[in-house]
């Protein structure tokens, strides 16, 4: 049996300067019609960058939907049609100061399916040097070193509740247990 929906139509209900939200008339395959609310976003990237110390760099940060504070690794939203890499890359050094001298694709991951559109590049990045950060004017942020092995424990305690971070440190762990980055 086919399980794939069809949109019939749809009316924006808000559009915003990060998310738009429309709510759709889509047929599905018991021939009914169902309401599917939908985000629209233009995705986004994060960088999960190594030092030579095998530390993984984290951003602090206060994220107001949970009015709490978060550990995660570099990220932020495309400009536009912006290349993920080049968004990845920015993002990077713009949070942390750091340039990577070796930036590899962890893949994508679609953080919330049911609902969103946000479509989440993934790095790892390595051969760091460090400069100056290049905030935007409402991101404050608080960037820590920590040894990649903490981390993972961290994910697996629960203390690393941001599903891009948990994803992305636990390919890299994986990835460096392998020898392969």
């Amino acid at each position: 049996m086919n399980r794939e929906e069809k949109r019939l139509n749809g009316e924006y209900v808000y559009r915003g300067k990060i998310i738009n939200l429309r709510v759709d008339d889509a047929l599905v395959s018991n021939g009914n019609v169902a309401k599917r609310e939908v985000v629209e976003h233009n995705g986004g990237v994060c960088v999960a960058a190594l030092t030579d110390k095998n530390e993984i760099l984290l951003v602090k940060q206060f994220r107001y939907p949970y009015m709490e504070f978060t550990l995660e690794i570099p990220a932020g939203k495309r400009d536009g049609d912006e290349e993920p890499l080049k968004c990845g890359i920015r993002e990077l050094r713009e949070e942390t100061g750091a340039t990577a001298e070796i930036i590899i694709s962890l893949g994508e991951m679609y953080p919330t399916p049911g609902y969103c559109t946000e479509i989440l590049w993934m790095y790892a990045a390595k051969g760091l040097t460090f400069g100056e950060t290049d905030l935007d004017e409402d991101e404050f942020i608080e960037v820590s070193r920590v040894p990649l092995k903490d981390a993972v424990d961290m994910v697996l305690k629960g203390e690393i509740k941001d599903a891009k971070t948990q994803t992305a440190i636990l390919k890299v762990n994986e990835l460096v247990r392998r020898g392969e980055f």
